[in-house]
């Protein structure tokens, strides 16, 4: 079967929003203290894996938050299959993407930065007068 990126673009959104749905419904403390959201997920041409880009807002244990995502994977596969209908329901792989918090952050420092005003153009013009 030939290459076909819509089709895996097409899963790849569709196994995002089911993906970001179900992390609302896990048990696990590791995972539900945290608030997550789902980035984007990346699956493979042949739909045997899926690599899922999570952010973290707050404060967090990324050792912990690893485990909990490691231990409700199979729960989190199951419902995928379950909602998503694919000869394969790939094997996800959860990946940390820090690219939000660290927006955060470079918001942060600008906003703290003492920078004085412009001053409007015609004053500026008079003064040069």
């Amino acid at each position: 079967m030939p290459y076909n990126s819509n089709r895996v673009q097409r899963i790849s959104e569709e196994v995002t929003r089911e993906i970001a749905t179900l992390l609302r419904d896990v048990k696990d403390p590791r995972v539900s203290r945290t608030m997550l959201s789902v980035v984007r997920c990346e699956v493979t041409n042949d739909m045997r894996w899926c690599k899922v880009y999570l952010s973290a807002l707050g404060e967090y244990d990324p050792k912990e938050l690893r485990q909990g995502l490691k231990s409700c994977s199979g729960y989190l596969r199951r419902e995928l299959a379950r909602r998503v209908q694919l000869r394969y329901t790939p094997e996800l792989v959860f990946v940390m993407d820090e690219s939000i918090a660290h927006g955060a952050h470079i918001a942060a420092v600008l906003n703290t930065l003492d920078i004085p005003a412009d001053e409007p153009e015609e004053e500026a013009h008079e003064q040069q007068d």
